[in-house]
This record gives structure tokens, C-alpha cells and sequence, in this order.
């Protein structure tokens, strides 16, 4: 039997470490392939949704409305959910949470044409007068507004808000703004997410109106310093101030009262 001189041996180790750079080369080649395709693949799905499921139905509109109901309010959320490609929320990621959510649907609109967006500063077009929510951890209804008061320290007009919430009294209002968001792990392994938003008559059931939207996004395994959801594509498009995208739909549905509000 012929031993390998130390000389062979030498040989075929330096042509094995020659060969790793060209290997990495290749399954670096590879990978990027892959998520070419898996991302032509997702664009193909979002793009078909939008064009068949994606867009907004309004059955019937309501004048005049002073205070809704909102069953759901949108959790905080941060870089662990905007990060996570199974996050419930991804498909209105860039939307106010928690008591940000409560107060744009109390705020003002203002727009120089089309639709703007939701502030605190008194416009022409405001917001609900109320908002009630069923606490998730005591279940009590609570009814919010907004409390404006004049900073008479600055030296310019400019006024303090504050989120105010007391028990709500009966009755409850009658129309009702929720979503529900989707979470189906065919979607989602494609960096896909959808929602559907829902104005509700409580007293009678009836579905006035809903939008349904579809995201779609990349990155997960690439840690990019920008998290995913919130660079995402969305069809359709909300005009207006993307923050507050179910207020602006359901405003188009439960048209605010246009009284002064104080």
C-alpha cells in the first residue's frame, strides 16, 4: 500500500482551501437566486389579491355622527413585531397605536385637496366628538375625548391635549369600527399580510361598509436596519395620512357632525 508523502498531503489541503472561496461563491450565488425567486413569487401573489380581493365596499353611509364604538384599538407595537414576519398587525403597521389610535379618530382633518392629515389643531373638518372602547382587562366601556387648553407660556398660539376617559353612559353608540387581521402562514411565508376593516350597525348587524388591504415585504432573514412591515407595499393606496388609515376610511362612512366642537 502507497502512503501519501507529506508533499501530496500538502498539495491537496492547499487546493481544498483554494476550493472554499469558489464554494462560498457559489451557495452566496445560490441564496441570492432563491430569494430573487421567492420575492417574484410574493409579488405575483400581492399582485393578484390586489387586483381580485384588495379595495374598499361601502353599502351605506350615516350623517351626522357624533361618537362610534371601536371594538378593537390597536396594540403597541415595535421593532420585535415590525421585525416578526407573523406580526397580526403587519398590513397597517405604519398606523397610531393605542391611545395614538383613540385620538385620530378625535382629531381634525386638514388637507389643501384630497384627503390630509389628523391633528389636534381645530379645522373645518373634525373628528368624532367621543370614542368608546371596552377595556380588555376590566370590561367597562369608556368614553374618550379630547381636552384642549391654551399654553399661556409659549409664545406663539399653542395649545396642550389631553386624552380624557371616563365611564361611558348608556346607551352605547350604535355604530361600531373594528378590523380583523389575517394571518395565513401561506401568505406570510411569502412576507404577505392582510387586514379588513368593518363599520358595523350594532343595533341591526348590518355591515356598512369594509376595506380589505394587502402588504407585501422582504427582509426577514437580512436584518436590515429597517424594519420590514413598515417599508412593506400596500394596495390600495389610502390618500391622506397613512398614521390614521381607519379613520380615514370610516369618516367616509360615519360622516362626522360638522357642529362646532368645543
Amino acid at each position: 500500500m502507497t502512503h501519501p508523502t507529506a508533499q501530496t498531503m500538502s498539495a491537496a489541503l492547499l487546493l481544498a482551501l483554494l476550493a472554499l472561496p469558489a464554494c462560498r461563491d457559489s451557495a452566496k450565488v445560490a441564496a441570492e437566486q432563491t430569494a430573487i425567486e421567492q420575492g417574484k413569487a410574493a409579488m405575483a401573489y400581492w399582485e393578484n389579491k390586489c387586483k381580485t380581493v384588495a379595495g374598499e365596499k361601502i353599502y351605506r353611509k350615516v350623517e351626522g355622527v357624533e361618537g362610534i364604538l371601536l371594538l378593537k384599538v390597536r396594540h403597541k407595537a415595535s421593532d420585535p413585531e415590525w421585525y416578526d414576519r407573523n406580526f397580526a398587525g403587519a398590513a397597517f403597521a405604519r398606523e397610531r397605536q393605542a391611545d395614538g389610535y383613540i385620538e385620530s379618530f378625535l382629531g381634525y382633518e386638514h388637507s389643501s385637496g384630497g384627503r390630509g392629515y389628523i391633528n389636534s389643531t381645530p379645522s373645518h373638518e373634525p373628528g368624532y366628538r367621543y370614542v368608546d372602547v371596552i377595556d380588555e382587562k376590566d370590561g367597562t366601556r369608556y368614553r374618550y375625548t379630547v381636552r384642549r387648553e391654551r399654553d399661556l407660556k409659549a409664545k406663539t398660539e399653542w395649545w396642550d391635549v389631553f386624552l380624557d376617559r371616563v365611564p361611558a353612559p348608556d346607551p352605547a353608540p350604535r355604530y361600531a369600527v373594528t378590523y380583523e387581521d389575517h394571518v395565513i402562514p401561506e401568505e406570510r411565508a411569502l412576507g404577505v399580510a392582510s387586514s379588513t376593516l368593518k363599520v358595523i350597525d350594532t343595533q341591526t348587524n348590518e355591515l356598512l361598509a369594509e376595506r380589505t388591504v394587502y402588504a407585501v415585504t422582504g427582509g426577514f432573514e437580512a436584518h436590515s436596519s429597517t424594519p420590514p412591515w413598515l417599508v412593506a407595499k400596500v394596495c390600495p393606496i389610502q390618500p391622506g395620512d397613512s398614521t390614521a388609515e381607519t379613520r380615514l376610511f370610516a369618516d367616509q362612512v360615519l360622516i362626522p357632525a360638522r357642529t362646532e366642537q368645543k
